[in-house]
């Protein structure tokens, strides 16, 4: 079986490095396949990438995070990493299997 493969969509650059070091060493299987700046991007790389996991902001441009996971329910899984706690209700909506504030 092959190894899981995931995107990082994280308007900041700091907190993507951040996020895929962390995710380096928690699950060293993990492949990351691509990194978005925005919804948008993150939409194109989950539909050309098809990966397992999306781990994804809320406050995006364009697309925001909550906007992606309506989109693609049943791709792929969905982990919210945001400062924004008053979005969890919305989130779990979105069928998101883990939603972590990350200040």
């Amino acid at each position: 079986m092959a190894n899981p493969e995931a995107i990082i969509a994280d308007d900041e650059e700091q907190l993507r490095i951040h996020l895929k070091s962390k995710l380096s060493d928690l699950w060293p299987e993990l492949a990351i396949c691509g990194e978005a700046q925005n919804g948008l991007e993150a939409l194109e790389m989950i539909e050309s990438c098809r990966p397992a996991i999306a781990f994804l902001d809320i406050k995006m441009p364009g697309l925001n995070g909550i906007e992606v996971a309506q989109k693609i329910r049943a791709e792929c899984r969905v982990v919210f990493i945001t400062a924004f706690d008053q979005y969890a209700i919305e989130a779990f909506e979105s069928e998101a299997v883990d939603y972590r504030v990350d200040a």
